[in-house]
Formats: C-alpha cells, sequence, structure tokens
C-alpha cells in the first residue's frame, strides 16, 4: 500500500469546482498524522468506508466507538465535495414535507421519519460536545412562510401534518427576512453550524480513536473474495469485512440511479450595509424554494441566501446566480456579494433516502443516498442506522429507508419521469450538437460540445486561447456532458457526474476520466 499522509491544510482549501463555499475559504487549520503503509496493507479492516463527507466519517467514528476497526478512503480531501458546500441547515423540517410522507408511507411512516430527523440532529450536538468541536453549533428556529394564498393552503397541510407526526412546530406571527407574507409556521430546535470545521473535528476524533483516513485515493474497482471485499485503489488494494459506500451516489451503474436525480443549489454569501441579519433560518415557499441564515466568521456577518436549483447539467449555472443576486438586491440592503458556489444533492423517487444494503450488490455492501436537500440531517442519522445493520442490531428504521424497499405508487410518476428524461438527454444531445463554426465564437475559458469531422468533442479554450478536446461521453452511462461555465466544468444531465476542464472526475458515479482527443 502506498503512504498517503493525512495533511489538511487551510492553505489548500479544496471544492469540487472553481467556485470555492464559504468554509473552504474559512476554515480551521488542520494537521492529522500521516499513516503508515505497512499498517494499512497488511490488515484486513472490519468496515471500509468509501467517502470522507458527513456520512463516511460520521459513520466510520460511530463504528470505531463501537469497536470495530475502520479505514475510510478519500477520492481528494476531506471537505471537498457536497458537505464542503452544504449551506448546513439542520432541520426535522424536511424537503419532502409530512403530510406527503404520510401519504405514501402512512402516519407511522411519517413520525418514523421525524423521529429520524431528530436522531440526525442530535448526532450532530452529541458529537460537537463529546469531542468538542469548534464549528459554531447553534440551536436556530426554522421559519417556513407562505405569500401567495395556493402556498398558504400547502403551509397549512404542511403545519397539521407536521404536528401529527410529532414534530415540534408553531405558528409564527413574524419572519426574520424582510419580506411580505401570509402565513408563518416556526419549527424549533433546529440548528446550523460551519460543516466544514465539524467534518474535520469528526475526522480528528476518528483518527485519535485508531481510525485511518486515506486522502487522494480513489477507488477503482471492488470485489469481494472468500468473505473479504478487496477495494482497488489508486495506492493498492484494501481488504475489509464490510463495505459502505458514503459517496453521495454509490459508483458504478446501480437502480438507485434511476431512483435517484442530481440537481445543484446556488449560494451566495454576501455583507449587509445594516445591521438586519436573519436571526434564525428561514424558508419561503417557491419552486424551488430560497433559503436564508446567517453566520459569522473572522469578525464578519455573512447573509447566507440560496435557490435556484436545478438538475445537474440542464440549467444555466451563470442564469441561477444572476437570478439570486437579483433576488438578493431587490430585498436586502447589499453591501457586497463575497462569495458564490454551488453543491450537489439527490432528489429520492419516493421522497425518502437509501440508507442499507445496496440492491444487486455482493454480500455486506451498505450505501446511504438520496438525502435532497437535507445532507447534514440524514448523512448524520445514516450513520445510527448503517451500524446498527453492521453490528447485527435490530433497528425501527431499517424497513422505511431501505434501498431494497418497492414502492408501485409512491414516486412512481418521478421515477418515470426522471428516467425518461434520461433517454432524451441520451438520444438528442448526440443529434443536436453545434457546429464546428461556433469554435471560432468560442470565449476564452469556456468549453462547448461541437461536431468536428464526425466526431462529438467537448472542447474547452484556456485563457491563452488553447484549444483542448475530450470525449464528451461521460464513463458513467455514455450520456453527453453539458458545459457548466460557472464552475467550469462538464456535467452529465443524466446521473450527476461531473468532471474538470482536464477530464478528470470531480463527482461520481463516474470512476474513470474523460477520454482526451488529439486535434492532430
Amino acid at each position: 500500500m502506498k503512504s498517503n499522509p493525512m495533511i489538511d491544510s487551510k492553505s489548500h482549501p479544496s471544492r469540487d469546482g472553481v467556485l470555492p463555499s464559504l468554509w473552504q475559504e474559512h476554515r480551521a487549520a488542520t494537521i492529522l498524522t500521516a499513516n503508515d503503509e505497512r499498517e494499512i496493507a497488511d490488515q484486513v479492516w472490519d468496515v471500509i468506508v468509501v467517502g470522507g463527507g458527513i456520512t463516511g466519517l460520521t459513520t466510520a467514528l460511530r463504528l470505531q466507538e463501537a469497536g470495530k476497526r475502520c479505514i475510510v478512503v478519500e477520492a481528494y480531501q476531506i471537505g471537498f465535495g457536497t458537505t464542503g458546500g452544504t449551506t448546513a441547515h439542520i432541520n426535522t423540517m424536511l424537503d419532502t414535507p409530512y403530510h406527503t410522507i404520510e401519504s405514501d408511507f402512512g402516519a407511522s411512516g411519517a413520525k418514523l421519519v421525524a423521529d429520524a430527523a431528530r436522531a440526525g440532529r442530535d448526532i450532530i450536538a452529541r458529537n460537537v460536545s463529546a469531542y468538542q468541536i469548534g464549528c459554531d453549533f447553534e440551536y436556530k428556529d426554522g421559519i417556513l412562510f407562505a405569500q401567495t394564498e395556493q402556498e398558504e393552503a400547502e403551509l397549512q397541510k404542511i403545519f397539521a401534518a407536521s404536528q401529527r407526526a410529532g414534530v415540534e412546530v408553531l405558528p409564527a406571527e413574524a419572519i426574520p427576512v424582510p419580506l411580505d407574507f401570509r402565513m408563518a409556521i416556526n419549527y424549533r430546535m433546529q440548528a446550523q453550524i460551519h460543516p466544514l470545521n465539524y467534518l474535520l473535528g469528526l475526522a480528528q476524533a476518528f483518527t485519535a480513536a485508531g481510525g485511518i483516513i486515506l486522502q487522494h485515493t480513489p477507488v477503482s474497482d471492488s470485489k469481494r473474495q472468500q468473505g473479504v471485499h478487496e477495494v482497488e485503489t489508486a495506492g493498492g488494494t484494501i481488504r475489509g469485512h464490510q463495505l459502505v459506500y458514503a459517496t453521495h451516489i454509490p459508483p458504478g451503474v446501480n437502480v438507485l440511479h434511476f431512483r435517484c436525480a442530481p440537481y445543484r443549489s446556488y449560494v451566495l454569501g454576501a455583507q449587509l450595509a445594516t445591521d438586519l441579519y436573519p436571526n434564525n433560518l428561514a424558508y419561503d415557499m417557491q419552486e424551488p424554494y430560497h433559503y436564508f441564515r446567517t453566520h459569522q466568521l473572522d469578525g464578519k456577518r455573512y447573509l447566507i441566501f440560496g435557490g435556484a436549483d436545478h438538475k445537474t447539467g440542464h440549467g444555466d449555472p451563470d442564469a441561477a446566480f444572476r437570478e439570486l443576486e437579483a433576488y438578493l438586491h431587490k430585498h436586502f440592503d447589499v453591501a457586497s456579494i463575497d462569495y458564490r458556489w454551488s453543491a450537489q444533492y439527490f432528489e429520492p423517487a419516493d421522497g425518502l433516502p437509501y440508507i442499507g444494503e445496496l440492491p444487486g450488490s455482493e454480500e455486506h455492501t451498505y450505501v446511504a443516498t438520496g438525502f435532497s436537500g437535507n445532507g447534514i440531517l440524514f448523512g448524520s442519522f445514516s450513520a445510527l442506522l448503517l451500524t446498527d445493520l453492521i453490528l447485527g442490531n435490530e433497528s425501527p428504521y431499517e424497513k422505511l429507508f431501505s434501498p431494497l424497499r418497492i414502492k408501485p405508487i409512491a414516486g412512481f410518476t418521478n421515477f418515470i419521469k426522471e428516467n425518461a428524461d434520461v433517454v432524451y438527454r441520451f438520444v438528442a444531445d448526440r443529434l443536436n450538437v453545434d457546429r464546428l463554426e461556433a469554435l471560432v465564437e468560442l470565449a476564452p475559458e469556456t468549453g462547448a460540445v461541437v461536431s468536428y469531422e464526425d466526431q462529438k468533442v467537448a472542447l474547452y479554450k484556456s485563457s491563452e486561447g488553447k484549444i483542448s478536446a475530450l470525449s464528451p461521453v461521460c464513463t458513467h452511462a455514455g450520456c453527453i456532458v453539458a458545459w457548466n461555465n460557472a464552475e467550469k466544468s462538464w456535467d452529465c444531465p443524466c446521473h450527476g457526474g461531473r468532471y474538470d476542464i482536464a477530464g478528470k472526475v470531480l463527482t461520481g458515479p463516474p470512476r474513470k476520466d474523460l477520454e482526451a482527443i488529439s486535434l492532430g
């Protein structure tokens, strides 16, 4: 096994695009102990966890606490992906409203989901306290407000169903943002954190408990032989009895890729000219909805404002940022917009995450995915459920969140819609590409898929005018990638894979880079 030092430096923030988040620019300087290659190569681990985000590190720490010997394998750096880009709203109010959950999974199912949400919140609070993690953890109220008659009718349903599920929610007379509203409700005991400092705190706690973390170690393949998983990485083979894919969406081609749709959400970090920052979390009911909160870093307060979500590879990221900026300037006295970034999430077909054994996989392979916009919460809850499954404990949540569940009614329309869209993009993007003449109009630091001598080519022009070419065929399932000008990446519109300008994988499920093409 190749040696892999665990160094995480504040001066080298990592990110899955060219736009760093507020957290990646303001984070703790952390140095973790380098690993001895001998102690890694010669062992069979109890659990291999692939992915060093909120799900992977919370799960690994919990298993290590339970006496399991765990190793975490991360393709880039801790905090590179979605956890480093989240806005870290910790909610018992969920993106899938409780009346929808109640309709599809029954009243008992809605109550279990509410219990799971509280459990996820409490795991975070417990870890912060137990390991003294400096991550600005604060309990906040979460205010959901309606601005139209139609939204008000929907909010009344949400309020009643939330109460039936046992969620602590009350009517609200005011909202923390300067907007008109017709009705508002207050979800008590929500929370917020600095997600990257929390993640680094988990990493330190895990390694202090004897766990091993390998950074810059992408996984290329895995197989199970004689009861042991053999995970192939850039540094060699890692062997373990249990395998957890905490990679946001599992790698390879799996049924879960057809049950989860990838979306990107856009965020601004702004300073205001006045002191009218929201003192609690707030959410409107537009589609897609906007979300607001405040965080103080290095003596400065920031309004963190997001929304303008669209399916990965489908919308216009530049337009999304412009839309948010226009909204912010309309409703707030903005002094400066200091940060712009986006993050990816996966929307599950029936509204609930998939946590448990990976369908169609080898024995003792687990996954957690489909968190919608509640990744910090459900990533933390996943650790609770996955630990019980791996330890052989019974869990009241196992059946409800199982990836093996079959719900022929709940979410079926969304399932068909998302996969019909995949088929459309697979065909249409091959038939409707720009002519090569577009190359002369390609601006510096932009890309496009063009037709070049009967080939489809992903072209990029550098700031110096140099042209590079890649195959535009995503290495995951063969869809054609789209250019993301805001983040200078190639994004797959089918299953959410993303690549940098050189074709290197930024975000799974693909494992292989885009192929380079010579222009002669």
